[in-house]
């Protein structure tokens, strides 16, 4: 199975066994989409995270020039925890905290 260029999301502390997972709300396939690999999950697709801007998309941004909307991926984790349903969100690392 080839993950070349996924991504990899740790999973938060606290979320137990079973699980789901969604990014951007749409479901996720173990096997398919996205592997266990210890506490993380890595998916096949690379997934995007908005950074931080620079200057120059800042003076682009108030010229009127472009917008400020970029790619921002949210994974969602839904667990049970003492009989409740709980979610976590978790935003992928960006390149550079690697």
């Amino acid at each position: 199975m080839g993950y070349g260029r996924g991504s990899q999301v740790a999973i938060p502390p606290g979320v137990v066994l079973p699980l789901e997972v969604s990014v951007n709300g749409v479901p996720q396939e173990r096997g398919r989409d996205f592997e266990q690999v210890g506490p993380s999950l890595l998916f096949r697709r690379e997934l995007e995270r908005e950074g931080r801007l620079g200057p120059m998309g800042w003076l682009s941004m108030l010229l009127g020039i472009a917008g400020g909307y970029r790619q921002n991926d949210r994974v969602d984790f839904v667990h049970s925890s003492g009989g409740r349903r709980l979610v976590s969100h978790v935003s992928p690392r960006l390149e550079e905290e690697r």
